[in-house]
Formats: structure tokens, C-alpha cells, sequence
């Protein structure tokens, strides 16, 4: 079982938990910046993408260079270095070949209130994924305690075990299907 988990990341909080999706989903995953990640090759059997909520959705060029000019100039949080000059999620998305039978999942970072309140990343991810051909079955958040983070207590343990779920899911549908 393959998978390839695609990030885009601010502040290193959705990086740490596509890693530690990949550490719960185990042998077989890759993690892939955004900027680096290309297509995925015939061999992923599940593509997981993710990255942090902005302006109640997926992130825009004018939301990371808000971001970026906010932390330089109030100093708070630490910027990623592939975040500055990264296309986005939402370009690579767009970019990416149409599939067909390939199991998907979407997730994101956000601030720990009701998504009707903050939006939610991964909304948008798991439309366009589905807009790209792919099956669709998970989504999930996970929560910051502020905009640059740090994540929320036990929120890394949480992606480890749904990243285990993940696995267990699509084996079992490999087996079924």
C-alpha cells in the first residue's frame, strides 16, 4: 500500500502533521511539499493533501503574502521556508492529472472553533480532488491553538491515528474492490 501525502505549510504546523499522518499510515508513505511533490506516480493507491486554513479556505497568493508581510512585521511565528515562494495547494491541485479509482483523503490546520466560523481548508482540497477524478472518502481537521500555531494539544498523536485509519481503510477497500 502506497501513499502520497502533499502539504502546503506557514508556519511548520501542517508539515508536522502530514509527517505524522505518514509516521500512523507507516511503510509505503511519502511526504511531498507542495512545490516538490509533482504528479502522483501509478504505484500511490491514496493521495493525501492537506495544508492550513486562510480567509475560510484554501490558501491564495494574496493570503500567503499577507502572511508572510504580517510575520515579518510583527514577528510573530517563524515562516516555513518553502512557504514564500511556493505556488499553493491551490495551483498543484488544478495542475494535477485527472484520475480515476484512486482513493483520496483532504485535511487541514485551523483554529479550534466551529468550521461555520473559521472555513475549512479542506473543504476546497477534497472538492477539487473529486473535480480531478479521485475517490474522496476522508476529511479532517486539525487544530492550532492561534493562527501560527503551535497545534493544539494531542493533535499530533490525532494524526498518527488517523493516518493508521487511513491504511486500515484502504486496504480494505483494495481488498473488497
Amino acid at each position: 500500500m502506497h501513499a502520497l501525502i502533499v502539504y502546503e505549510s506557514m508556519y511548520g504546523n501542517t508539515r508536522a502533521v502530514a509527517e505524522a499522518i505518514a509516521e500512523g499510515f507507516g511503510d509505503g508513505a511519502v511526504v511531498r511539499h507542495v512545490r516538490t511533490a509533482g504528479a502522483p506516480d501509478d504505484e500511490v493507491d491514496l493521495l493525501v493533501a492537506g495544508g492550513p486554513t486562510h480567509m475560510h479556505g484554501m490558501t491564495t497568493s494574496l493570503s500567503r503574502q499577507m502572511t508572510i508581510k504580517g510575520a515579518e512585521e510583527d514577528g510573530h511565528g517563524q515562516i516555513e521556508p518553502d512557504a514564500i515562494d511556493a505556488p499553493g495547494l491551490r495551483r498543484w491541485l488544478r495542475d494535477l492529472p485527472h484520475r480515476r479509482d484512486v482513493l483520496a483523503a483532504a485535511f487541514d490546520t485551523r483554529i479550534d472553533r466551529s468550521a461555520a466560523v473559521t472555513g475549512s481548508a479542506a473543504r476546497g482540497v477534497a472538492k477539487r480532488l473529486r473535480h480531478r477524478g479521485y475517490d474522496v472518502e476522508w476529511t479532517e481537521s486539525f487544530f492550532v491553538d492561534d493562527a501560527e500555531g503551535p497545534l493544539a494539544d494531542g493533535e499530533l498523536a490525532r494524526a498518527r491515528g488517523w493516518g493508521a485509519t487511513l491504511r486500515a481503510a484502504a486496504v480494505r477497500q483494495a481488498v473488497a474492490g
